[in-house]
Parts: structure tokens; C-alpha cells; sequence
């Protein structure tokens, strides 16, 4: 037991941060979390020894993330202010320097908020792949290892995924100046 709760406490945040990043809900990214380490628990025998162990948590945790998305799209879709006002409660516009404006601030949280209302207009897969990449620096073999598929598979995946993203985000004047850019390294 005690290093089942080595192995927890040394991945719960990044799983977090992963399920979030994923699922934009703070309250769906602990439930996320907390069901990954079971089916960790449960499933620990079935580990392959030449993986490493934190490919197939993160495994784990975009497999179980994905099938909430998949759940969401039955539900009926709540209005896009009940979703901002759910993501300003969650997410107080924080300042990255202490020289922003408060109109910046705002400006940033908006500009965020419509990548991430884009972001569910791309499917879970590039959703996912995206969100490893850029929110969570993963690097391209890493995804692969944690999707268990090819390193050009998730190149692809993030390719389209921006290509989608850049499209959604035009009308608001988002171009080739942005941050939306592929980054292999």
C-alpha cells in the first residue's frame, strides 16, 4: 500500500492537470482523477514491465477522459453563459504579471475561453493530443507512448487539430501570429 500511494502522490497532480486540461472542469478533472488511481489499483497486475509506468497512466487517464466527452455529447448542451459563468467561477482570471491591466486580464480570459469553446469543436482524439502538447508539454513520443500509437499519428492528430482550430478561430482574427503552431520538439 505504501507504494500505491508513492505511485499517487507522484502522478495525481499531472493526471489532474492532464483531465482538466482535457475536460475544462475542475470538479469532472478530481472525479477523473480519483477513477484513474482505481482503475490503476485494479488493474496493476495487467501492466506490461518494459512500459513505463507513467505512459500507461496517462493512458489511463486520456481513455477515461475521452469517454466522458463521449458522455457529454448525449447530454443536452447547456447555454454558453451558464458554461463562462461555470468557467469564471472555476477559473478567477489570474494576472501572469502584475503589470496587467485589468482589461487584459479580461481580454486573456476571453481569448482563452474561446480556444476553449473551439477546442470541443475538434474530436476527443485531437482534443486530446492538443491539450497534452500545449497545455501539458508533453512531447510528441510521449503522447505516443501514453495513446499508444505512432509518433506520425500524433503529428497528424495535432496537425489537424490546429489546422481545425485556426479555422474556428479566424473570425477573431487569429493568424499565423498566434501561438497556434505545431510544435514537434
Amino acid at each position: 500500500m505504501a507504494a500505491f500511494q508513492d505511485l499517487v502522490d507522484r502522478h495525481k497532480k499531472k493526471i489532474y492537470f492532464i483531465a482538466y486540461d482535457i475536460l475544462g472542469d475542475h470538479h469532472e478533472a478530481e472525479d477523473i482523477s480519483q477513477d484513474v488511481f482505481i482503475k490503476v489499483f485494479r488493474n496493476i497486475k495487467k501492466f506490461r514491465k518494459d512500459a513505463k509506468m507513467s505512459s500507461w497512466i496517462h493512458h489511463i487517464t486520456v481513455n477515461t477522459c475521452i469517454d466522458v466527452i463521449r458522455k457529454r455529447k448525449a447530454k443536452p448542451k447547456i447555454s454558453m453563459d451558464d458554461g463562462l459563468q461555470s468557467h469564471i467561477e472555476d477559473n478567477p482570471p489570474v494576472s501572469s504579471s502584475l503589470g496587467e491591466s485589468p482589461e487584459q486580464i479580461a481580454e486573456t480570459a476571453i481569448f482563452q475561453q474561446q480556444i476553449n469553446n473551439a477546442l470541443q469543436n475538434v474530436t476527443p482524439r485531437e482534443r486530446t493530443v492538443f491539450v497534452m502538447r500545449h497545455y501539458n508539454d508533453f512531447k510528441i513520443n510521449e503522447i505516443a507512448d501514453a495513446l499508444e500509437v505512432s509518433s506520425g499519428t500524433v503529428k497528424s492528430l495535432l496537425f489537424r487539430a490546429l489546422k481545425k482550430l485556426r479555422k474556428e478561430l479566424a473570425p477573431l482574427h487569429v493568424t499565423g501570429n498566434s501561438n497556434l503552431e505545431v510544435r514537434y520538439e
